[in-house]
């Protein structure tokens, strides 16, 4: 019963203080309230950016998950030279094969995780509709039915190819953004159920694909998708190789994914616990760790410039607080005079100040949001509210209280009641 007497009175005293700062602030408006925006510009830039930053991430992030960024390849060993041990010729990695490649998508599971398999079929090949017909620079690739959605590629119109097809010798095919423009006068509508030739085999259109633009390899866009196993049948010998794409749906589970990865790739290629693997993992977010990377550095810059900022308020509010313990002298004799202790004293002035910032700082976390939420929508991101910047926004705010009112509030605490209540 007791401790909660103690508890109630302790209540109700720091409710009092904070009854008293904020009469102290009515009084004194001018002064508070040009020290109150000082803050709320600093929690501003601080929330603000440090949201838009995020949202700016996200989108980014979510537009590389699109073209393939929160993937990885398995192929074979790039080092594949021969080497000599001890003059004796080492074996040349073996590619991967269909087989191989089949296996490995049907014994992967792990979760959220999409498998892709593809084959270079020919770069040379002319595509032919009617009496127009392309340069023979077109590149034909076999793929399956996951492959659009471990890749950059989109549909501008049609249909993506079936399992039953990719498993077929159904000649379907899926044409570039270069040959719809060539072929059908930039219209991919008008190029879904056209029966077009590649070499001398013919195909029907189920799909266009959006234009993606070049890369090292020479243009995206100049290229025929056929399903998996008609490519098997058409352009297959002994040794072809076959490429392995996974896609993970989250990013952080990039290194858990690769790791179950190898795992099945070693069973797959039949490799002993003593040997070596002789695949390689190639991850696709580069571009994305570097974004990640600058954006830390953004990140710290933001918070340096308000924290210089939050500095400059500080400094406006220690001045204000020194005023306020001067004016108020004779009332500081008075409360002395009539009980109060040095600790009431002190945290008098400690609430006062806590209160200016954080009112500041609530300004400053709602215009913060505000604007988080502008740049999301300017950047088609998806907006959230910042927990965790509200809360580093709202924890500056007192620190910033309790650092610039603590030398007044001592100041005011150490006054002799006496010489305070003679001062005029």
């Amino acid at each position: 019963m007791d401790f909660t007497l103690y508890i109630c009175i302790s209540c109700m005293h720091y409710i009092e203080n904070i009854k008293l700062a904020l009469g102290s602030i009515k009084a004194n408006f001018l002064r508070s309230l040009l020290t109150m925006l000082i803050i709320t510009v600093g929690i501003t830039c601080l929330v603000g950016i440090l949201t838009a930053i995020d949202a700016i991430l996200f989108s980014m992030s979510d537009n590389f998950n699109r073209m393939g960024a929160n993937s990885f390849n398995i192929r074979p060993l790039s080092e594949s030279l021969q080497r000599s041990d001890r003059g004796r010729r080492q074996k040349v990695t073996d590619p991967i094969f269909f087989e191989q490649a089949m296996d490995f998508k049907e014994t992967y599971g792990y979760g959220g995780t999409r498998v892709s398999i593809e084959s270079f079929c020919t770069g040379s090949a002319t595509i032919k509709f009617q009496d127009n017909k392309s340069n023979p620079t077109v590149r034909v690739v076999g793929v399956d039915e996951n492959y659009l959605n471990t890749s950059a590629f989109e549909l501008a119109a049609g249909r993506n190819f079936t399992n039953t097809e990719v498993f077929s010798t159904s000649n379907k095919v899926i044409i570039g953004n270069d040959l719809v423009k060539s072929l059908f006068d930039e219209k991919p509508e008008k190029a879904i159920g056209r029966n077009i030739s590649i070499n001398s085999n013919h195909y029907t259109v189920i799909g266009a694909l959006k234009s993606k633009g070049a890369s090292s390899g020479g243009s995206n866009d100049r290229r025929v998708l056929i399903p998996l196993y008609n490519s098997k049948v058409l352009y297959g010998y002994a040794d072809k190789p076959y490429n392995i794409t996974v896609a993970v749906s989250q990013p952080n589970e990039m290194e858990d994914a690769i790791n179950h990865a190898i795992g099945v790739m070693r069973n797959v290629r039949k490799l002993k616990v003593s040997e070596e693997n002789d695949f390689e993992i190639r991850k696709s977010d580069g571009i994305l760790n570097q974004l990640k990377d600058m954006t830390s550095t953004l990140r710290l810059s933001t918070i340096v410039i308000a924290m210089l900022t939050l500095l400059g308020a500080s400094i406006g509010l220690m001045n204000i607080m020194l005023v306020s313990v001067t004016e108020r002298t004779k009332e500081i004799g008075i409360r002395k005079a009539l009980g109060a202790t040095r600790k009431n004293v002190l945290q008098q002035f400690l609430i006062e100040a806590v209160v200016i910032c954080i009112l500041g700082g609530m300004i400053g976390v709602i215009l913060g949001i505000v604007m988080g939420f502008i740049v999301s929508n300017v950047v088609d991101g998806r907006f959230f509210i910042p927990w965790n910047w509200m809360i580093l926004g709202f924890t500056v705010c007192i620190i910033v209280g309790l650092v610039s009112g603590l030398y007044p509030a001592l100041k005011a605490s150490r006054l002799d009641p006496i010489e305070a209540l003679r001062y005029e």
